[in-house]
């Protein structure tokens, strides 16, 4: 434990005793930590809050006797993707059929041609969900490819000062360079501190991006399917 606080206490000492650009670039470094782990918390927290919120929601659905019991529960239910792809599809149906959506009504159902809009509709709203709920996860694909950039200009940076130094004393011992050198593999590896765990939350949250959205299509396809049950399409 000694040895690992010599090593920060180390580190923290050159960088405030360090070149201009040093200082500069590790400051970026430290902004791009913070938006990337702010990014980190909120997305992970929020797909778990859609996770729970799928779940639930397709329970009842599956539960509901016929789709106009499920679309009075769903009226009543605080906005959400589910519940807004779920309204969309039923609203648009509507308006394609109108009181169809009323008890006993004896409506035909949908042509193939608007079964098929209807379809593109569901994907469409699915889509907008997608790009609303995709917000801040490219950013960390950002923080991940440019900090390695940064931290590595530092370090090129860094090192041609240190040379520069060692020129103008006239001595080139390892003494004299050692300083300027360690000084700018710092910025390397203050880059690769704040790209790896970005890397990682960028591959993990597309995943629960990809997974979000199957539960989106699922939601679809069930009210599709309700629909085809009850004789309505």
């Amino acid at each position: 434990m000694q040895t690992g606080t010599n090593e920060f206490s180390a580190t923290w000492e050159m960088i405030a005793h360090g070149t201009p650009s040093t200082k500069m670039i590790m400051g970026v470094l430290a902004i791009f930590s913070v938006v990337s782990w702010t990014l980190i918390v909120w997305k992970m927290l929020q797909f778990r809050r859609l996770h729970a919120e799928a779940d639930q929601f397709l329970d009842r659905i599956e539960s509901a006797g016929r789709l106009e019991e499920a679309y009075e529960w769903v009226r009543g239910l605080k906005e959400s993707p589910f519940t807004r792809v779920f309204k969309r599809g039923v609203g648009f149906f509507s308006e394609l059929r109108p009181g169809a959506m009323k008890a006993g009504s004896d409506v035909r159902g949908l042509s193939p041609a608007q079964l098929e809009v209807l379809r593109i509709v569901l994907e469409k709203e699915e889509g907008e969900e997608r790009d609303a709920l995709s917000g801040g996860i490219a950013w960390l694909a950002i923080i991940a490819t440019v900090s390695p950039l940064l931290g590595l200009l530092g370090t090129v940076l860094g090192v041609m000062h240190s040379f520069m130094g060692v020129m103008e004393s006239g001595s080139s011992s390892i003494a004299a360079v050692a300083p300027g050198v360690a000084e700018a593999l710092v910025t390397t590896g203050g880059g690769l501190v704040v790209a790896i765990p970005a890397a990682m939350a960028f591959t993990y949250l597309t995943g629960r991006l990809n997974r979000f959205m199957g539960e989106l299509e699922g939601i679809s396809s069930e009210l599709i399917g309700t629909l085809a049950r009850e004789g309505r399409i």
